[in-house]
């Protein structure tokens, strides 16, 4: 193990939940402003999930105003402050970027029934 990989692997996070792509997720950011520190909801269809290690990241798409909106978020991140998977969603690819030209009912996925 080089000296890089021991000091990436103090910053692993332990404590995130097991989501995949096509799940509906609530991520709860911190976010500071000055002086002033506040939690920010992001409540999203997870696009997909890239990279390893610490290097991890995850994208959340969201419908805002009728436009669509994305965020990157690193995984490890000392500023997520929880995940919560609201649902998850039956698609069989790792990147679902088609969601971007489907609109209204079209852009629904089929949901699974856990048990």
């Amino acid at each position: 193990m080089s000296l890089l990989d021991y000091v990436k692997s103090a910053h692993v996070r332990f404590d995130l939940p097991d989501f995949r792509t096509g799940d509906t997720v609530k991520v709860h950011g911190r976010i500071i402003e000055g002086e002033k520190e506040r939690i920010q909801i992001y409540e999203g269809v997870v696009l997909r999930r890239a990279g390893s290690s610490t290097d991890a990241t995850f994208t959340v798409r969201k419908i805002s105003g009728g436009i669509g909106v994305e965020r990157v978020f690193p995984l490890h991140s000392p500023r997520i402050l929880k995940i919560e998977v609201m649902s998850s969603g039956k698609v069989r690819r790792s990147r679902i970027y088609y969601l971007r030209q489907l609109q209204g009912r079209a852009a629904k996925l089929r949901r699974i029934e856990n048990d």
